[in-house]
């Protein structure tokens, strides 16, 4: 019988020495994904046809679930700057095995969050105005153009591994410009740093500076305030363990191992140290914060907290269950390379960043800030959940369809003789 009887009719397009499920297995998990997105698209196009009113948000939440999971998403994306630049910039050469899976982790990340915030603007139409009526006087300046220029980067970054495609690349030319490419990353890894540094800190500054807000207003370092830094630090500080997560799950579903554990064990060393730090300046800035700006604003401690939804349990989950608990898990080699503590700290930090986002973009706007008002409360629905949902979906899409078709991790064949 011919050795290549079962082998799926697409074999051919698979990774040089990689495996992969029947196309009939393929199709079945795809199908449920468009299910998904369909979902999702039918409450954008709910959206974009009827306008903002049939989202949770009105005038008090501008901001809500969207922008919530838009900046999470930027942070978590962050493994993609930050391990491009260990990886080409500081020559830290075992992040080869993973640096690809970071790409397009970043580049779902960056744009699936352009693609929500088309959905946000209110008015999609007007989304250039942005670019051309610019406010040079706001962060938000900055962070849509760094924002821009950082996608750019990423789809320059994700298309050699597109070439590098088995049958793409045994064209010349095709192979040329996926080798010439690779030669280009340090650069592209340079620029890519510097862009996505400057809009995280933007992104945290742009809190930072809404003094009639206690609850997120900052004092400053120089011209930023210290959100500044702190959002550049809980990005790579959470990202590359992200990554290590989607890789897990990868593996999870496909019954492989796709990275060493060893690889793994350093992303998790890494967003370690960086989450260490990060914790050190943000109790540092909390215990300020609650010591200095709230009594100068008139407001007490207590008063910044309501109820459950807004409760200090949040702010004690976020500085030590997803905070100091997996900074020190992550830190000392002994309890990182325990396999279950690694991944619940891993989840734990990813908790925690999300977490941050969520009440500094809902918690401030919920938080009375004049005398006649009073605590407010928010709940996205199905229509910013599915459209949440149909990035999700757009995300497990592509991620699909590269690691059947591209190249994404070089140890696979050597980790499943």
């Amino acid at each position: 019988m011919d050795k290549n009887y079962d082998l799926p009719i697409d074999a051919a397009l698979f990774p040089e020495g990689c495996t992969r499920c029947s196309l009939s297995k393929f199709l079945v998990w795809i199908t449920i994904v468009m299910a998904v997105f369909g979902w999702g698209l039918y409450a954008a196009y709910r959206v974009l046809a009827e306008g903002l009113g049939v989202t949770g948000l009105d005038d008090y939440f501008g901001f809500g679930l969207w922008i919530t999971f838009d900046l999470a998403v930027i942070a978590l994306g962050a493994g993609a700057f930050f391990t491009g630049l260990l990886r080409y910039i500081l020559n830290i050469d075992p992040l080869k095995n993973i640096i690809n899976l970071t790409v397009i982790v970043g580049f779902l990340c960056y744009s699936g969050a352009m693609l929500v915030l088309v959905l946000d603007v209110g008015q999609p139409l007007r989304a250039w105005f942005g670019y051309w009526h610019a406010n040079v006087h706001s962060m938000l300046t900055e962070v849509i153009f760094c924002i821009t220029c950082y996608l750019l980067v990423l789809i320059i970054e994700y298309v050699p591994l597109i070439l590098e495609q088995k049958q793409l690349n045994r064209n010349k030319l095709v192979h040329a410009i996926a080798h010439n490419f690779h030669l280009m990353m340090p650069l592209f890894a340079g620029i890519g740093a510097f862009l996505s540094t400057f809009h995280q800190g933007s992104l945290g500054g742009m809190y930072g500076v809404l003094f009639a807000r206690p609850y997120i207003a900052r004092d400053g370092f120089f011209i930023w305030p210290w959100t500044f830094f702190l959002y550049v630090l809980s990005a790579v500080g959470s990202g590359p363990v992200f990554t290590v997560l989607v890789c897990t799950i990868m593996e999870k579903m496909t019954g492989k191992q796709l990275v060493s554990w060893e690889i793994k064990s350093l992303m998790g060393k890494i967003a370690g140290t960086m989450l260490t730090v990060y914790m050190v300046f943000k109790l540092a800035d909390t215990w300020a914060w609650a010591n200095g700006i709230l009594p100068r604003s008139g407001l007490t401690f207590d008063q910044v907290f309501y109820g459950w939804i807004y409760g200090k349990w949040l702010l004690w989950a976020e500085l030590f269950a997803c905070g100091v608990l997996p900074a020190i898990i992550l830190i000392i080699p002994s309890t990182r390379n325990n396999r279950t503590l690694f991944y619940t700290a891993a989840i734990l930090d990813c908790i925690g960043v999300t977490i941050n986002r969520y009440v500094m973009t809902v918690q401030a706007l919920a938080a009375p800030v004049m005398p006649f008002d009073s605590w407010e409360t928010y709940a996205p629905n199905w229509a910013e959940w599915g459209a949440s949902a149909m990035i999700m979906a757009y995300a497990a899409l592509v991620l699909s369809l590269s690691y059947r078709y591209l190249p994404v991790f070089p140890q696979e064949v050597k980790l499943n003789k």
